[in-house]
């Protein structure tokens, strides 16, 4: 069995996106108030207008160091382990209940589809004192798969 190669694509902002709307998974990094880096394990999505979005609440740690510094970065990975992932640095902007309802709509009908009452779905995320966090990709890196440096792998001649 052949070893796979690395490799580091670099796209545009849409071809960005592309590749993360079919991909939820990911880990948001924000900055506790010390200024160390806080890693939260998430579902996201795309909105309409090509943010990334994340559900949350109010009082957990990711919604409040982002409320302080809007400077995050979202590593969003593939379902597989060994897939493609990438870097997104952005800038968050926290949306809190009752003004994130509509936002939170639109949330999951591009993660999940319809849901089959949305009177019922915002009642519930009321309840629940849902937030949001968008963030708007200022920088991302390239997408990057795992492997072996290309110089270890030779070619047989």
């Amino acid at each position: 069995m052949a070893p796979n190669i690395a490799t580091n694509t670099a796209v545009t902002l849409d071809e960005l996106l592309d590749f993360v709307r079919p991909r939820h998974r990911a880990i948001l990094l924000t900055r506790r108030a010390d200024g160390s880096p806080q890693g939260s394990p998430l579902t996201c999505g795309v909105d309409d207008s090509g943010r990334i979005v994340v559900s949350t609440y109010p009082e957990r740690a990711k919604t409040r160091n982002a409320k302080r510094d809007e400077r995050v970065s979202l590593i969003v990975l593939s379902d597989e382990w060994n897939g493609p992932w990438v870097q997104i640095d952005g800038t968050a902007e926290v949306i809190d209940p009752p003004d994130s309802v509509e936002p939170l709509v639109e949330y999951y009908r591009n993660i999940a589809g319809e849901h089959p009452d949305w009177d019922e779905y915002r009642q519930a995320m009321i309840k629940q004192g849902k937030a949001i966090i968008r963030v708007t990709p200022v920088r991302w890196g390239p997408v990057a798969t795992g492997g072996f440096p290309a110089r270890l792998v030779a070619s047989e001649d």
